[in-house]
């Protein structure tokens, strides 16, 4: 095993996390499933290779339909304080101390402590976050309650796709979830469970019944190793891509004895339409700020049925993260909008009967819980069975009719300039007109663009072509107007940087399989990490100076 040198200023905190014991655990549990990773990442490109060759769409397995058919089976009833998960607070980056305070000591029934889609996978921001989350279980963070009274933690390893470039094993890099997932259990899980507090867990970009099966092998053999009883662990799987829509009943029968449920978001989820099947014509997405939304038949069908689905095996199903910030100034006819708009969209969750969701504002986190209350009864809504619905996969598959808007083609170059942006600056999320992008947000929007460039889309509003010379042409213009906005030179081309990056991703003949993989493989962000490191140190020195002047 190879680990890189501590980031500058966290030398105590690496002590902290790479014990002899810890790095002994890592070395066991990445060693023990490296070659089943390998396996699923390459029954990935299998599949989808087997979609593109034959022009097939994706059905319910006929060779789990025992599985389904079976009305006896159940997930084993998860602990009390996950019985009740109205409000969590999503995109809680651990790595910020206080905003993670500020969640600790919310109203909120929950916190996503997240290390994927809202954060940015430096080494840096991985140990700061790990060892927050480490101080946190232990009552050492100031000012916030107990861990057995605090929101409970979800915490949100990075999905299958990411590796962590510090570690070596066995001369490979190490997955990126087991890196996050084997501190944090070796670390906190049997806290956790002492308290009966955890460990809990968010599982992110799971594609099928193999990798539930994966996971859940990870989490016997952890539990085997650190000691704990079978069954500790408990794992709400993200149904973020459209393959996992039709074998959600075999990812909760895989992980029955460990499932916290299901969840459904939108963005990741419609990205996922690209990424599988973008290539095909009678899929092509329409402007997602004009005709995409949570009513539409193919979200509203794989929210009805995983809604069903979970509640049909006594699992909790949960809803996607409101990301409208509420204005600064209160009680104003613009906060009463936003919140207004947050209430709409939820209240068609509450009524799918979804058991809880998440908010990123916390100044929503109480009329969002007042909003359960007035229309449910109860901790959850797992007696909502959901006969009604009846989903077929037309229903999953059938796109929303629309075109293509200037202002969406333009608000798409932003989200996926700006998101790379931020990820040159070492930041996983970013506000935009009132509300907060991360990479689920940026995976839609460079999506699109690839797909609208792929088939020659017209814009609805004067019939151009949405072609290679169009999208270098806005891009170029909104870097132009974005500089104006930098403080410093050495930022001004940090984001013309992120504008070339950003026409790389949807200018290639072959479409990036997830954006971040891309980010987290290529130089300049992996440069960026070490002149961020020199900044620090020139500013640390420069300090240092000024103090003996």
């Amino acid at each position: 095993m190879e680990l890189s040198p501590s980031p500058t200023g966290l030398e105590a905190e690496c002590a902290t996390l790479f014990t002899t014991g810890s790095l002994h655990f890592l070395h066991e549990l990445i060693s023990s499933f490296d070659e089943e990773v390998e396996k699923i990442l390459h029954l990935r490109v299998s599949r989808k290779a087997h979609l593109d060759l034959s022009d097939e769409l994706p059905n319910f397995l006929e060779s789990t339909a025992h599985i389904r058919a079976d009305p006896d089976w159940r997930v084993l009833p998860v602990p009390p304080r996950l019985q009740k998960r109205h409000v969590d607070i999503g995109d809680m980056v651990p790595c910020d101390t206080a905003r993670f305070i500020r969640a600790l000591q919310s109203p909120a029934q929950g916190i996503q402590v997240d290390f994927d889609d809202g954060n940015c996978p430096t080494f840096h921001n991985q140990i700061k976050g790990i060892h927050n989350v480490i101080l946190a279980v232990n009552n050492r963070l100031p000012g916030v309650p107990h861990i057995s009274q605090a929101p409970v933690l979800m915490l949100r390893p990075r999905a299958w796709n990411m590796v962590e470039h510090n570690m070596m094993v066995e001369g490979k890099e190490a997955p990126g979830p087991l890196f996050d997932f084997g501190l944090l259990m070796y670390h906190c899980g049997r806290t956790l469970l002492e308290h009966q507090s955890g460990p809990f867990f968010y599982l992110s970009k799971v594609e099928s019944l193999m990798e539930a099966r994966l996971w859940n092998n990870i989490f016997v053999w952890t539990q085997q190793k650190l000691g704990l009883p079978l069954g500790s662990i408990k794992a709400t799987v993200l149904i973020e891509n459209v393959l996992a829509t039709f074998e959600m009943e075999e990812i909760l029968y895989e992980l029955r004895e460990h499932s916290a449920g299901l969840n459904c978001g939108i963005w990741d989820y419609s990205a996922s339409f690209v990424n599988k099947f973008g290539h095909r014509q009678d899929f092509l997405l329409p402007d997602r700020s004009k005709y995409v939304n949570m009513e539409k038949r193919f979200l509203r069908s794989y929210m009805d049925l995983l809604v069903q689905t979970c509640h049909r095996r006594g699992a909790l199903a949960t809803g996607g993260m409101a990301a409208l910030l509420l204005p600064h100034s209160q009680q104003t006819d613009s906060d009463s909008r936003v919140l207004a708009s947050v209430e709409r969209l939820k209240l068609l969750e509450i009524k799918a009967g979804v058991d809880g969701f998440m908010v990123y504002d916390t100044n929503l986190i109480k009329p969002m819980q007042e909003l359960f209350e007035l229309h449910t009864e109860g901790d959850n809504q797992l007696h909502q069975l959901r006969h009604d619905a009846s989903v077929t996969p037309e229903d999953l598959l059938s796109m929303p009719s629309g075109g293509v808007t200037l202002y969406g083609l333009k608000y798409n170059i932003a989200v996926g300039v700006l998101f790379i942006n931020a990820w040159l600056s070492g930041k996983g999320h970013f506000f935009y007109r009132g509300q907060v992008e991360d990479s689920a947000t940026a995976e839609i929007s460079r999506s699109q663009v690839w797909q609208w460039i792929r088939h020659q889309a017209r814009l609805e509003d004067d019939s151009r072509v949405v072609s290679r010379q169009l999208v270098t042409e806005l891009t170029k213009e909104l870097s132009t107007e974005l500089s104006r906005l930098c403080p410093t030179e050495r930022t001004k081309q940090k984001l013309y940087t992120a504008a070339d990056m950003f026409l790389e991703v949807v200018l290639k003949r072959h479409f990036p399989e997830f954006i971040t993989t891309y980010l987290n493989l290529d130089h300049t962000f992996l440069n960026s990490q070490n002149i961020r490191e020199e900044e620090e140190e020139e500013t640390v020195e420069t300090g240092r100076w000024r103090a003996k002047l």
